[in-house]
């Protein structure tokens, strides 16, 4: 495993040289608006979390300050650093975005699929109120119903993450592969469950977009419903990885929070998967 400053200096490289490499050199900042700690450390710092393997960003913050408080000289409060770090929401999705993908002719099978974000515990659903006019709300998953958003998600075969969209409990899973279809190429086959079952809606999407959605009631014969099964495991296995990267576990106040949050983990999901950083 590589020490706590050979695993900064990889991670503030590689936030460093997305962010100049975005639009205009990365100068989003007005010239008389150049804090000391830089955007590129402030990232870097969140991107430790799965290193540490800590449930909140204020624990991987605090293990950094402690571990290796030279590294950031002009560190700023965690108040301060965890306000900047939702600022740079837009400039951490397009860090995401730049994670190369290696797509293989196994990839050409596409799955897609949604996994509920619990804002609370089952027993606080009475009076939870939490990001409620953000859109929260109440929701049934595979393990009953809950309280928060639903994150989608679109992959391929091997595990790769295409896009994600976060949405109200109350959008029709529907409502987000229209939303991820156009990531996919013409003529892709994309497997998925019963709730984006709907002639109408798998019609629209073949003419509008090319792409196929296949679920288990479009199959009539037992052996392919087992194939079709089988190939779904994968995009579980994907939310599996999210979860062990504590993306089901909510502390943020502000959908914007929750959202750079939720971004971060797959960051650290793809940056691993492309074996761009490693833990082992």
């Amino acid at each position: 495993m590589k020490s706590i400053k050979e695993q900064l200096v990889l991670v503030y490289c590689l936030a460093d040289d997305c962010l100049k490499s975005q639009a205009n050199g990365g100068n989003w900042r007005k010239p008389c608006n150049k804090p000391k700690c830089t955007d590129a450390e402030i990232i870097a710092l969140a991107m430790m979390q799965s290193y540490f393997g800590t449930a909140t960003l204020k624990r991987t913050y605090l293990l950094v300050k402690a571990n290796d408080r030279q590294a950031f000289p002009a560190l700023p409060s965690y108040k301060q650093w965890i306000a900047r770090l939702h600022q740079l929401s837009r400039q951490i999705g397009v860090i995401l975005e730049s994670i190369p993908l290696n797509i293989k002719d196994e990839d050409e099978i596409f799955l897609i699929d949604s996994y509920p974000i619990k804002l609370c515990e089952a027993i606080r659903h009475g009076r939870v109120n939490l990001l409620r006019d953000d859109g929260a709300y109440f929701g049934k998953g595979t393990t009953g119903w809950f309280f928060g958003f639903k994150l989608h998600v679109v992959s391929t075969r091997s595990g790769q993450i295409l896009g994600a969209i976060f949405l109200p409990t109350s959008s029709d899973d529907r409502a987000g592969a229209r939303m991820l279809a156009s990531l996919l190429e013409e003529g892709s086959l994309c497997v998925a469950d019963l709730g984006y079952r709907g002639d109408v809606f798998q019609t629209q999407m073949y003419e509008e977009e090319g792409v196929l959605f296949l679920t288990r009631a479009d199959i009539e014969s037992p052996s392919l419903k087992i194939t079709h099964s089988l190939i779904r495991e994968r995009v579980e296995g994907v939310f599996s990885s999210l979860w062990e990267r504590f993306a089901t576990r909510v502390y943020s106040r502000s959908w914007n929070g929750l959202w750079n949050t939720l971004k971060l983990k797959m960051l650290d999901y793809k940056l691993c998967f492309a074996k761009i950083i490693s833990y082992a």
